[in-house]
């Protein structure tokens, strides 16, 4: 479906994260149901993109894709994610985002393991002209079964913001923008990743981070569900949203995307 950018008040948008943090709660599993150990020294991982268009009474368009790599070499796994959108209704541009990370983590345990991580997001249209953070910190394994998967990463880092205030017309199009100084500030994270395999076919997974500094705190949650239609195919409907605490002047602090998705795996 096409993405769907809004804002939202203060109050929908804390019980929205409360209902999208309690789908992270895995259900029971045997603690000896240990999954098969990931094969080391391969790139695997999986590719996804959508693309809506609709013409009549109004013209809208709207794509996105993403690509999720990861590769495991004891005691490392090294994880590359990136993924893009656009959006476009008559004629008028309304979204366009490039977002990429990449996380090392080094297992000191079987549960317990280190990570260091970089992110950076280009967006025209949320009142940042790019976000970028480096962090780094723990994790632990709280559940890691063949099933069920569930694990918690707290971090402190860096992050460098670039406002703009932007200028609109009328249709809704930005005519203007206007660049701010770079804002720069230390920040502690928070992640959260779950998976659980729902039935032989389908899978739900959960990611969540926040990085909170003085200047801004950023949400950012993906929730979805994915449905196999071969060993290589799979369909995925998601929900994600975004969200800055404190948006250039103008700018809405919430923005979420609905997606339906056809995904390959390698």
């Amino acid at each position: 479906m096409s993405p769907n950018l809004r804002q939202a008040a203060d109050g929908g948008t804390l019980a929205l994260l409360v209902m999208l943090a309690a789908a992270t709660v895995p259900a029971t599993g045997r603690a000896d149901d240990a999954p098969p150990p990931p094969p080391q020294g391969i790139w695997t991982g999986k590719g996804q993109a959508g693309y809506t268009a609709s013409q009549g009474n109004s013209v809208a368009k709207s794509a996105n894709a993403a690509l999720d790599m990861s590769l495991v070499e004891d005691p490392w796994k090294h994880a590359f994610h990136l993924d893009g959108l656009y959006g476009q209704s008559a004629g008028v541009t309304s979204a366009e985002r490039w977002d990429t990370e990449w996380q090392s983590n080094y297992n000191f345990t079987k549960a317990l393991y280190g990570f260091g991580g970089l992110r950076f997001q280009h967006d025209l249209y949320n009142g940042f002209l790019y976000q970028e953070s480096v962090t780094a910190g723990v994790g632990y394994k709280l559940f890691d079964t063949d099933r069920t998967k569930l694990d918690v990463q707290v971090g402190a880092g860096y992050k460098k913001l670039r406002p703009e205030i932007l200028t609109k017309d009328a249709a809704g199009e930005v005519t203007s923008r206007s660049l701010q100084p770079i804002e720069s500030d230390a920040i502690g994270t928070l992640g959260v990743n779950y998976s659980q395999v729902l039935t032989p076919t389908t899978t739900l997974t959960d990611k969540l981070l926040v990085e909170t500094g003085s200047n801004d705190t950023f949400i950012s949650n993906a929730l979805a569900i994915a449905v196999k239609i071969s060993t290589k195919l799979a369909l995925s409907a998601g929900y994600t949203l975004q969200n800055n605490s404190q948006p250039p002047a103008g700018a809405k602090k919430l923005d979420t995307l609905e997606t339906l998705n056809l995904v390959y795996s390698f």
